[in-house]
């Protein structure tokens, strides 16, 4: 299956527009794995989040709290969480981890990995893309 996903993606993509594909994979990924805690519009309002011991961040504003940039590589560290010394734990699941451990079981470590950064990569892409101005 995932030969045929890896085969069939770039004719897809040309078809479809790579944007517009990657947009749909990220916002799947959010869906998924996000919106339960920082909300379907990703401004931390999820219907897990009363159940948190933190406020979910709104994650619509990174850019701006970060002087009008948005912080790629630093968000893609902190979802990603297997870089990470984190020696009381940390609110923030480690994603990298989670990915990683569903890709590996039916992959070698090597595509598992491939998979997980992709994954991870059109997470952060679509985070992005919903940045207020």
């Amino acid at each position: 299956m995932r030969l045929f996903v890896a085969l069939v993606l770039p004719v897809v993509s040309s078809f479809l527009g790579a944007q517009a594909l990657a947009d749909e994979v990220g916002r799947s990924e959010y869906l998924a794995a996000c919106a339960g805690c920082h909300g379907r519009s990703a401004e931390g309002n999820g219907s897990m989040s009363q159940n948190l011991n933190i406020n979910a961040p709104n994650l619509t504003n990174l850019a701006l709290r970060n002087g009008g940039v948005f912080p790629f590589e630093r968000t893609l560290r902190l979802i990603d969480g297997r870089d990470e010394v984190r020696l009381h734990g940390s609110p923030m699941p480690i994603w990298g981890e989670r990915f990683f451990a569903v890709a590996s079981e039916s992959e070698d470590a090597r595509d598992a990995e491939i998979e997980t950064r992709g994954r991870l990569l059109s997470l952060v892409y679509y985070l992005e893309s919903v940045q207020k101005k």
